[in-house]
């Protein structure tokens, strides 16, 4: 019974520290601060896990965070996470430098296509480079984010997106197009398609990806002296007739990037 106890808080504290960098240190400070023998140990556990874990978030982290080199990102009219999640597990924090770059391109973007924001996904952690903040294989450093795809409606364009996460839910390769997805899995790289099980669900399904603004959109990216690569799916690419050198193939080993438009600075 001891060893599965043990074996429960290791697991719980794992689960927090991959999910939100901080939650684990703060689950075993949670444990600490509440005797074996309490009542409701499990509820009182619970309400300090809470409370220290929002206070940590919200008011400590953020300015504890430049220190390490990083900075919340600074949302606006047009610029904003696509869900709180993002900001609740500290997933949106970057170097200052991309900061404003995320600032400038979202201004940019909006000015051109009126009322349409740019909406951010997973970013980095507050603390320390080469923490993994997975299911991402680089988002190590405060140099990466990730942004949705802009979608319309009956051609008008939309702030709606087509997964409760933001993730799985793909502009998929026509029969005409290259299919990078089956190559890479013939390849054996079975993971290159597996956030179609992040989605958390599908909603609004009544929007289809927009051709024009989201070539728009990865325009103003590659204008970015700042910016070193953007990262979509190749059918993509040939179909914006895009052919800027910035713009790469992830490999293989990653996944497959027809469902978000991810960029880093040089």
């Amino acid at each position: 019974m001891i060893f599965l106890k043990l074996l429960f808080h290791v697991f719980i504290f794992l689960l927090l520290t991959i999910a939100t960098q901080i939650g684990g240190v703060i689950y075993l400070v949670s444990l600490f601060l509440v005797k074996k023998n309490s009542e409701k140990k499990a509820l009182r556990r619970f309400l300090y896990f809470s409370i220290i874990y929002l206070i940590a978030t919200f008011i400590i982290v953020p300015n504890i965070s430049p220190f390490f080199g990083r900075e919340k990102i600074k949302e606006s009219e047009v610029l904003q996470a696509h869900s709180f999640f993002y900001k609740l597990a500290n997933r949106n924090y970057v170097k200052p430098e991309l900061n404003t770059v995320i600032s400038k391109i979202a201004i940019d973007f909006s000015t051109k296509n009126k009322g349409i924001k740019l909406i951010y996904l997973d970013a980095n952690f507050p603390f320390f480079d080469k923490f993994p903040l997975l299911p991402h294989l680089s988002h190590n450093d405060g140099k990466k984010i990730d942004i949705s795809f802009v979608y319309a409606t009956n051609e008008a364009l939309s702030n709606k997106k087509p997964s409760i996460s933001g993730y799985g839910v793909y502009e998929n390769s026509t029969t005409k197009e290259f299919n990078q997805t089956e190559f890479c899995k013939d390849k054996g790289y079975w993971q290159y398609d597996f956030p179609k099980y992040l989605t958390l669900g599908t909603i609004n399904k009544d929007i289809a990806f927009s051709n024009k603004a989201n070539k728009d959109l990865i325009e103003i990216l590659v204008n970015q002296k700042e910016v070193g690569k953007i990262f979509i799916e190749p059918h993509l690419k040939n179909r914006l007739n895009l052919s800027s050198d910035k713009i790469r193939f992830h490999g293989c080993g990653a996944v497959r990037h027809d469902d978000h438009i991810h960029f880093q600075l040089k």
